[in-house]
């Protein structure tokens, strides 16, 4: 099983945004990339995203979560838009724009936003698990129809 390994160079390409090496030195963008291979897995070379396409997966979660780090040390919330008011106490949050929490946190960060296009894209359809690959089709092996 072959397991994909962090390319500072292919990545800094791909997300100019963390090409400063010394805001974002190749240690800390490491960590988020050990992070992000939780997320997308690292280990092999299988379904819908192989090769360049998993690296890439991988790269943009790595961008996501160093972007919502960056913004939690400069003291911002990711994902909310508030509105404050000192005299008489407000304080107003805009709710989630997301069918569950999954999609609106990928959604705080323009490098989360493009993997769940991506993520969706390639699930169109589904995925299924064991059997035959002819299973996800509407044709066996041969032409002949499921069901005839």
């Amino acid at each position: 099983m072959t397991t994909l390994t962090f390319n500072v160079t292919l990545f800094r390409q791909q997300f100019p945004a963390f090409s400063n090496s010394t805001t974002y030195p190749t240690v800390m963008l490491q960590m988020y990339w050990d992070m992000a291979t939780i997320y997308v897995n690292d280990e092999g070379n299988y379904g819908y995203l192989q090769g360049i396409k998993r690296q890439t997966a991988i790269n943009m979660m790595t961008a996501h979560l160093t972007q919502i780090s960056t913004m939690v040390q400069a003291g911002e919330t990711p994902g909310y838009e508030q509105q404050a008011t000192v005299d008489k106490v407000s304080v107003s949050l805009t709710p989630p724009i997301a069918k569950n929490h999954w999609q609106w946190w990928m959604n705080t960060t323009p490098y989360g936003a493009e993997l769940l296009a991506l993520l969706q894209m390639v699930a169109v359809g589904g995925f299924y698990a064991g059997g035959l690959p002819e299973g996800s089709a509407f044709r066996r092996v041969g032409g002949v129809f499921v069901g005839d």
